[in-house]
């Protein structure tokens, strides 16, 4: 399970403001990082983390899931998310969108998902 930590346009290559190609990895899932941010700009409570990670993995473990991002930096921000809801071991794709869509032989999909 790939989690794509990026702003939904982003991931649906409807808005690409640094990368050349626009879109996401196929099969990927969007989480956006912002919605573990509260009005206060504080993390919200791991129980609202845990349960919107719920909808997300789909009942995939933690040591299944890869996070993203478009350079690897707010996909650490998920990660740290996901620690704090009590949910450990998903690993970091550092190169994320950035290093995905250099290989012009890997797959890239458009629109957003569910």
């Amino acid at each position: 399970m790939i989690i794509d930590a990026r702003a939904p346009e982003r991931f649906a290559g409807e808005v690409e403001p640094l990368d050349a190609v626009a879109g996401h990895i196929p099969g990927a899932r969007n989480y956006p990082y912002t919605r573990n941010i509260g009005p206060g700009g504080r993390f919200v409570s791991a129980d609202q983390i845990a349960a919107q990670l719920d909808v997300v993995q789909r009942g995939v473990a933690n040591d299944h899931t890869i996070v993203m991002c478009g350079s690897g930096v707010t996909a650490c921000h998920l990660l740290l998310a996901m620690e704090i809801a009590g949910r450990p071991g998903a690993k970091l794709y550092a190169g994320s969108w950035s290093e995905w869509i250099k290989d012009p032989a890997r797959p890239v999909e458009v629109g957003r998902s569910d």
